[in-house]
């Protein structure tokens, strides 16, 4: 299924940034082949592991009973063997608002593939402006993956936003033994939408002009947008819109932060839901971005529905680099064809891969 060898990755390709070194270090778990990173983050104004990289570095390590050199704060090269994937019950803390969701984003493919069922506990950010919010994995992407046939649930236990963090994360995951394909090309009729804004220890007008804002911006109806206050650690303020359609959901965020006004907020996300809905497009740019790795894991995989297509938005260079990583572990091959206004991705095995 995988490649052999050793694989050495330049941390500075493509984007250069984190997304690297956690795919590189999920499919070298996956594999079970040796990976060497240089450059870490090459592209970054400060290069090298960041402490939630390091949970994420360890996360990987303890799950694989792998061996790792070079896993400290600013390190800008490591060294990862893998050994075998372990199961069972996993809880990692990252320490500071650092993305829980990223290191889950990390050890997942490894415990999809594992002989038993695990449960992780993540204490971390939650709702990080760079990173998957809980609400996208639980909505937009974890209900396609569980349709490849394994079972990945997570529970928000505490909300968790930047700068305080102590958000808590429960994820309870089955493997399957065969990871099923799909073809997403439409996004089906509209079922529900609705939007959340999240407000913990600030002014309550805060959420409420971001409330009047997305109405009158959307053209939603009251009902539509809710305020939700939530207990959390620190301070914090986050638009959640969701879009369910029959074949798809997709969830867009904003977040409020110091020196940008709630009306602002609001206008980032509208932004990006009238830009979605103004495509035909059923994955965004975000979602697409996700979907790869599983994909490629499937396709490169064993079963009668190996890999599967998606219709998306034009590739981000996020995207781009992500194909690029993924050749390097899996045999597989990524067609893209593209129009003005979207694009198609295909994931195949490779031409004679047969396993």
């Amino acid at each position: 299924m995988c490649a052999a060898e050793t694989i050495i990755i330049d941390g500075s390709e493509g984007e250069g940034g984190g997304q690297i070194l956690r795919t590189s270090m999920a499919f070298a778990a996956v594999c079970r082949v040796p990976v060497r990173i240089e450059n870490i983050r090459g592209k970054r104004p400060r290069p090298g592991l960041a402490r939630q990289h390091l949970t994420a570095m360890k996360a990987i390590a303890r799950v694989t009973n792998g061996q790792m050199s070079g896993d400290e704060l600013g390190s800008r090269r490591l060294e990862f063997v893998p050994q075998e994937i372990v199961g069972g019950h996993h809880e990692f803390r990252i320490g500071t608002a650092g993305s829980a969701t990223l290191v889950l984003q990390t050890i997942l493919p490894a415990l999809l593939v594992a002989d038993q069922k695990s449960t992780v506990v993540l204490e971390g950010g939650t709702h990080n402006q760079w990173a998957p919010p809980v609400d996208f994995l639980e909505h937009a992407f974890l209900p396609l993956l569980c349709k490849m046939g394994a079972e990945v649930r997570c529970r928000l236990i505490r909300y968790g936003f930047h700068p305080a963090g102590g958000g808590r994360l429960e994820v309870e995951i089955t493997p399957t033994r065969v990871l099923r394909g799909f073809d997403l090309q439409e996004r089906g009729d509209l079922c529900r939408r609705h939007s959340r804004v999240l407000i913990s220890n600030l002014p309550g007008n805060i959420a409420e002009r971001e409330q009047h804002r997305l109405v009158r911006k959307l053209r939603w109806k009251d009902s539509e947008v809710t305020i939700d206050p939530v207990p959390s650690s620190g301070p914090g303020n986050v638009i959640v819109v969701k879009l369910q359609f029959e074949h798809v959901t997709e969830v867009f965020t904003a977040f409020g932060r110091l020196g940008t006004s709630a009306e602002h907020v609001a206008d980032e996300v509208v932004k990006d839901v009238t830009s979605y809905l103004g495509s035909t497009a059923p994955v965004g740019e975000y979602l697409a971005d996700q979907l790869l790795l599983p994909l490629a894991l499937s396709a490169a995989g064993e079963g009668s529905h190996r890999g599967g297509s998606f219709r998306t938005t034009p590739l981000s260079q996020h995207s781009k680099t992500q194909m690029d990583i993924i050749r390097r572990f899996l045999p597989v091959e990524f067609e893209v064809r593209s129009t003005d206004e979207d694009c198609t991705v295909h994931v195949r095995p490779a031409s004679g891969s047969t396993s």
